[in-house]
């Protein structure tokens, strides 16, 4: 099981590793839309994979003693994610670059959160 969720982050951070290309820890750039509309999709779904696969091994490690959600935003992300796909985020993000080519330094994560967690939050109360 241990090798199973190693596995899995090696890969989320190959995937991350992927976008940045290969730098040091202090180094690494928040992605940001200017990086997402350039890279092809095959990229964006591993960037989200990562995304993904880092968010499953926190709530895989911390469900003994999970934090409560003021002092995590796992839980919110995936309340606010749960009707949504890697292709449906992936999608809905080029469509909001696309739509808000004035945004392309806004980080992707901040996008995602804003843009999908926040209304899906909305939607789930």
């Amino acid at each position: 099981m241990k090798t199973h969720w190693r596995l899995m982050l090696v890969a989320a951070l190959t995937a991350l590793m992927s976008m940045a290309g290969i730098a040091r820890a202090e180094e690494i750039p928040l992605v940001t839309g200017e990086h997402w509309s350039k890279s092809s999709e095959e990229v964006k779904k591993a960037y989200l994979a990562g995304i993904a696969n880092i968010v499953q091994v926190e709530m895989a490690y911390g469900a003994p003693n999970a934090a409560p959600d003021a002092q995590s935003i796992v839980p919110r992300m995936v309340k606010g994610l749960k009707a949504e796909t890697l292709d449906s985020v992936r999608e809905s993000l080029n469509k909001w670059y696309a739509a808000h080519p004035d945004q392309m330094q806004r980080p992707v994560i901040e996008t995602i959160w804003f843009e999908m967690v926040v209304p899906g939050l909305k939607k789930a109360s």
